[in-house]
């Protein structure tokens, strides 16, 4: 899968686990980051969405402490149609465009609203 600062590689013993690593995006607070994921595609994919969720630690309005995301295409906007592509590609526009007003970590959303360069610091 060829995407630019995206990789995801399928674990030898277990195909339906995927190592994802995603580059922070240039220009966003996540520039420089290398983040780690894990992708699980469920036994009823691709009626159902992958799971997805951080390994490495990240200060994001729509990720919490345990590495989930808050992405509709993950929940209530899935489509089969959709691909895993799709989704990695959402996930990494999310670290370009945090988006507070849905959050799943409130802490950090309100941080976000009331001190974005402090919080745009604290992911970094």
């Amino acid at each position: 899968m060829a995407i630019a600062g995206i990789s995801a590689t399928p674990y030898e013993d277990n195909l339906r686990y995927f190592q994802v690593v995603i580059a922070g995006p240039q220009t966003s607070p996540y520039e420089n980051g290398i983040f780690k994921l894990e992708l699980f595609l469920p036994a009823d994919y691709p009626m159902a969405p992958p799971k997805v969720r951080f390994l490495t630690r990240i200060y994001h309005p729509n990720i919490d402490k345990l590495g989930r995301i808050c992405l509709d295409i993950l929940k209530d906007k899935w489509s089969p149609a959709l691909q895993i592509r799709t989704v990695l590609l959402s996930i990494q526009a999310l670290l370009s465009a945090p988006n507070p007003d849905d959050p799943l970590a409130n802490d950090v959303a309100d941080h976000w609203k009331t001190d974005e360069v402090g919080a745009v610091q604290m992911g970094t």
